[in-house]
């Protein structure tokens, strides 16, 4: 490729590359990513397939370091359905939704604190979280438990509490999607997002946790890849700079780092290409570029930075505006650096319920749980069950490595479960005759993942508790429909723990409170 600058040291390139946030590939840092750090680059970023361990992760963030002391180490770690630190086993932690369903801002700050103990111990110091959508929108395809729930209020002092617990553990908080992606029927990973609601509106859902989280000092903000013709008519917020300068910076008075989301994500790259869209969001007021979920090579942070390089050449970006936004990158990593130096002190006390090794992310998703039984008494499952789950596509945030349900935590309890998978199917009568038959003379558990969204899940839902009136259900997603079965248990989130605490209820142990 043609390469559009002279030297490594040119500080045009340098800032150029500081304002990236790129992926790899591997579990171990390639010579490629050694050597732009070295250049310039300040931050990387972490998916679940550059994680096997927390040891290995420590060992890689150790080797990042090792090239320059202040690169910025990121990761989309929001707890519940989307983790990166448990991607094959599942979260510790209970999810958002599990966490706005018990209300209690202590627990919330509790477990964050705890969550950024263990990604600092690890070397990771931006995580790419919280949430602070509104889930206004019940059927939204890629926010739902990942927020804190539908009701403003209650989203907003959750958001503050988790940026204070994260933070209080030296690692910046992300709040994102700014200004809000609760009230879409699109992915963004897919397509771009319209949110049309009118400005009073927007004020007083969307904005409002994003106000509290800057007045709560989140050191980042991540944008949202969604139209609002409100307050954009023609941009993405990402590429708006309306919303990202006029309304975040100049309104909001956000004077943090404002970071992207991943920009391969096809409502940006489908439009308008990765390269113009990370000229544009700079040039809009964002910061920092993340990209590196599916492009995770050295020829795309080439493409970016020459993109950014050649657009301040040909007058298209300010280079004072670059300039700034590589400024603020660096401004962040002192922070996390400082924060870091704090943490080792000698006599840096531990807040109570996050020590190493503490279980309060078990003790939040027992608290989670809530219970709905058809009668009284409940006669406890104390013979090893059929597990049946009906499992819809998971989205991209989610992803398909992770495992939820409940059939590993019963079998844990209850040594010969078994259990079996089910897809969408227009033939219920199929689904749920393959159910009965494998099942036996068991009894069933159905795991479900937003019932309310899936007919077929709901129908094949319908049919099983008619033929076995004493099935159990448990329902790992947004708890919107009906309860169904002898008992329904609604766990506000898919994450391991989540799963635990169900089986504890199948099985007559730990309730939820």
């Amino acid at each position: 490729m043609t390469t559009l600058v002279r030297g490594s040291s040119n500080t045009l390139t340098r800032d150029a590359l500081a304002v990236l946030q790129p992926g790899f590939v591997g579990t171990t840092a390639p010579e490629w990513l050694l050597r732009r750090i070295g250049e310039g680059l300040s931050a990387v970023g972490l998916f679940g397939r550059n994680i096997d361990s927390a040891g290995q992760l420590a060992a890689l963030t150790a080797q990042l370091r090792a090239e320059r002391d202040d690169v910025l180490v990121a990761i989309d770690e929001e707890g519940g359905d989307v983790t990166r630190l448990e991607v094959r086993s599942g979260s510790s932690f209970p999810g958002n939704y599990a966490l706005g369903s018990v209300d209690d801002v202590d627990l919330t700050r509790a477990v964050a604190r705890e969550l950024g103990r263990r990604l600092a111990e690890c070397g990771v110091d931006l995580n790419w979280a919280p949430s602070a959508d509104v889930n206004s929108n019940p059927d939204n395809p890629v926010i739902g438990v990942r927020s804190f729930g539908a009701d403003t209020a209650l989203a907003a002092r959750h958001t503050v509490a988790y940026i204070e617990g994260l933070q209080a553990a030296g690692v910046a908080a992300c709040t994102k999607h700014f200004p809000g992606h609760g009230d879409t029927n699109v992915d963004s990973h897919h397509a771009l997002p319209r949110i049309d609601a009118d400005l009073d509106t927007l004020h007083a859902r969307e904005l409002l946790p994003f106000r509290a989280a800057v007045a709560a000092g989140s050191k980042a903000v991540m944008s949202a890849h969604i139209l609002l013709p409100a307050l954009d008519p023609n941009r993405p917020a990402t590429l708006s700079p309306q919303i990202l300068t006029g309304l975040l910076r100049e309104e909001l008075g956000y004077q943090g780092l404002i970071v992207t989301d991943g920009m391969e994500m096809q409502a940006i790259s489908s439009t308008y290409g990765i390269e113009r869209g990370s000229v544009l969001a700079i040039a809009a007021g964002a910061d920092a570029i993340c990209v590196g979920g599916g492009l995770a090579d050295e020829e795309t942070v080439l493409r970016l930075r020459d993109a950014l390089v050649a657009a301040v050449r040909d007058g298209e970006l300010p280079e004072e505006r670059l300039a700034d936004a590589a400024a603020r990158v660096r401004a962040l990593a002192d922070w996390t650096r400082r924060a870091r130096g704090a943490a080792a002190e000698p006599g840096a006390a531990a807040q109570e319920g996050t020590a190493p090794g503490s279980e309060i992310g078990l003790v939040a998703a027992r608290r989670a749980v809530k219970v709905t039984a058809s009668q009284l008494p409940y006669e406890p499952v104390t013979g090893a069950p059929y597990v049946a789950a009906l499992t819809p596509v998971a989205n991209i945030a989610v992803g398909h490595e992770t495992p939820w349900g409940v059939a590993a935590e019963l079998r844990a309890l209850l040594p010969d479960t078994e259990t079996d998978t089910y897809d969408e199917t227009s033939d219920t009568a199929a689904l749920v005759g393959h159910v009965l038959a494998a099942a036996g003379d068991r009894r069933i558990v159905a795991v479900v993942r937003d019932v309310h969204r899936h007919p077929w899940m709901a129908d094949a839902l319908d049919a099983l508790v008619a033929a076995r009136p004493d099935t159990v259900v448990v329902e790992m997603g947004l708890n919107r429909a009906a309860p169904r079965g002898v008992l329904h248990i609604a766990t506000h989130g898919a994450a391991r723990v989540c799963g635990r605490a169900a089986a504890e209820v199948v099985t007559g142990g730990a309730a939820g409170a």
